[in-house]
């Protein structure tokens, strides 16, 4: 199998590490040679973080080159922006339809973008979704971020039976049945 790039990106606190340990041991499970790599920005201070997981027969390094990702997995409008050109031409990115105003626009210094998802949207295949919406109907925001697994994972080779399984066996016991409930919306939306 050729080398499958995903890029999950994020604002720190927003769960991108346990999203990569989700899809690292997904891989796994699958028989994949795996690389992850984890890229913090000032993440303590809401920061960009960023997660590479590359899958494949034999994949030699961590790092996704830009234009090579397949899958933009991006938890805040902001953050899909500024990483949409890591994506390759036929890729797609899945974005939680979220803002979070980054340091520079909170003191002034920056301008929020308008209209992110949408001009996204004219160069590339979006799909977006308000996760922290949907996750706040199930009874738990902190769970967003697998709903927006949930939907990237529909761009992605692997059964939902396997996602359910890495999921009970990733994430903390007293939270499986909702991770499962918000990975399944995600996964069974009909939004796209």
């Amino acid at each position: 199998m050729e080398t499958k790039n995903i890029m999950i990106v994020g604002v720190g606190g927003q769960g991108t590490l346990l999203t990569s340990r989700i899809l690292g041991g997904i891989t796994v499970d699958a028989g994949y040679d795996v690389k992850l790599s984890e890229v913090h920005g000032m993440a303590q201070r809401g920061g960009s973080v960023v997660t590479f997981v590359r899958y494949g027969d034999t994949v030699a390094e961590p790092i996704v080159e830009e234009g090579q990702a397949d899958v933009l997995i991006a938890f805040e409008r902001l953050e899909a922006m500024r990483y949409a050109h890591f994506l390759k031409p036929n890729g797609v990115i899945v974005v939680n339809d979220w803002r979070i105003d980054p340091i520079t626009v909170v003191t002034g210094v920056a301008k929020y973008p308008d209209n992110i998802i949408d001009e996204l949207k004219k160069s590339h295949t979006v799909y977006s979704i308000n996760a922290m919406e949907e996750a706040g109907k199930l009874g738990n925001v902190k769970a967003f971020n697998v709903i927006v697994l949930g939907l990237a994972a529909r761009h992605m080779d692997f059964p939902e039976e396997a996602w359910l399984k890495v999921i009970e066996n990733t994430v903390p016991p007293k939270t499986v049945e909702i991770n499962q409930k918000a990975f399944l919306l995600g996964y069974k939306n009909d939004k796209e």
